[in-house]
């Protein structure tokens, strides 16, 4: 995907003297007392601040955070822990600018923080107005917020077809790679991991994957409903036996292809959801009335890291079993290891996805990891996010 790169326009010079809008993604946890609790996205979007900064631009950054009431501030809904976090990030203060939209008074070399644009009326619908006037306040938009990409708002779309110039942000231009790396012209085998409790909500992932991955692995309560189109037994496991036939139809898809959806052979098994229910190790078919299925098998999971080591390619949504509960961690624990000692490129998304990696310390062992949940989801579903759309256009002019 071509789209113009920030990082060109500040190498050859072109951000010197500019007023930079950046959209970046500042939306953290927060205690009730107002105090963030994880700071991982404050952080990563430091560099593209700093590589404005460097270039020797006038500098605006802006985000959401939370879901505040268009027109209606709230003290609850203001950026100023964020702004107090990016101060002592940069080692400089960052003043936080309210009412930013008519105009922001700024010199090259300043840096200002500009209150939630979401309180800003007409952001969420892409009110063309609003994303004029936007547009007005910059000689250049940058996006770095691939966490909004899969929305179309005044902030991620519409400035973006106005500004002068529009381009990614080093944030966005990574995930903007990684995807390409990983989808577009993947190294093979190509095998995806998709978990979660719902085939429903990941349905269309799960039938997109199946044109394209050679391995398609399937986890959590989504596995159950595999099981059930594999006519396996799951006690009384969370599943969708609605969805069995649109299971099945993957399993086909994907056989007719010469790939294949590992049903698992084992499972482990309990009789309550709690993370003190006895654990019970049972082959897939000897699943009884009452039990829950939490976990895949040891074999499963012996089976599973074998062909992720031989893959060339990972994309990994979700963790395969009750990875919060010790007992029920295993074959999540098996994956991420997995994962870390194969030489495939990797690819990993979504929070539950993120809670694992960062459980077993394989940051550094995984490719790429996504900073987008929602965003990465709709790029694994064959989507084109209005962000990178956008962006594509202006640079082709």
């Amino acid at each position: 995907m071509n789209v113009l790169r920030f990082s060109d326009l500040c190498a050859q010079g072109k951000a010197a003297g500019q007023r930079v809008f950046i959209r970046a993604d500042l939306n953290v946890p927060q205690d009730d007392a107002g105090n963030i609790t994880e700071d991982t996205r404050v952080r990563a979007s430091v560099p593209c601040i700093r590589m404005a900064l460097d270039a020797g631009a006038a500098v605006m950054v802006t985000s959401h955070l939370g879901r505040p009431k268009e027109g209606e501030f709230k003290p609850e809904d203001s950026l100023a822990p964020v702004a107090r976090r990016l101060g002592e990030l940069l080692g400089r203060e960052v003043p936080l600018v309210a009412d930013w939209v008519d105009g922001v008074p700024l010199q090259p070399g300043q840096v200002v923080l500009l209150e939630n644009c979401r309180v800003n009326k007409g952001e969420k619908k892409n009110d063309e107005a609003l994303a004029r006037k936007l547009a007005a306040l910059c000689d250049i938009y940058v996006n770095d917020a691939f966490g909004t990409a899969h929305r179309a708002e005044a902030t991620t779309y519409g400035i973006a077809q106005f500004a002068p110039v529009a381009c990614a942000g080093p944030l966005l231009a990574a995930e903007i790679d990684a995807i390409t790396k990983a989808l577009a012209s993947p190294r093979r085998p190509l095998v995806a991991i998709v978990a979660g409790s719902k085939v429903s909500t990941k349905l269309t992932i799960l039938q997109s994957l199946a044109k394209n991955v050679d391995g398609l692995v399937v986890g959590g309560g989504i596995a159950n409903t595999f099981l059930l189109a594999a006519g396996l037994p799951i006690g009384k496991s969370l599943a969708e036996p609605d969805l069995v036939g649109e299971a099945k139809a993957v399993i086909e898809a994907m056989k007719a292809r010469g790939a294949e959806v590992p049903i698992p052979v084992d499972v482990v098994t309990a009789k309550t959801f709690a993370a003190d229910a006895p654990a019970t190790v049972k082959a897939a078919a000897d699943v009884a009335e009452d039990d829950l299925i939490l976990d895949i098998g040891p074999e499963t999971a012996a089976l599973l890291a074998a062909k992720l080591k031989q893959a060339g390619t990972i994309v990994w949504n979700g963790p395969v079993g009750v990875f919060e509960f010790d007992a029920f961690a295993k074959g999540t624990e098996a994956i991420a290891r997995a994962i870390a000692e194969s030489s495939a490129f990797s690819i990993a998304g979504g929070g539950d996805t993120l809670a694992a990696i960062a459980k077993y310390g394989i940051e550094k062992d995984v490719g790429y990891i996504s900073t987008g949940g929602g965003a990465f989801l709709e790029v694994l579903e064959g989507k084109t996010l209005p962000a990178f759309e956008i962006l594509g256009k202006r640079a082709a002019g």
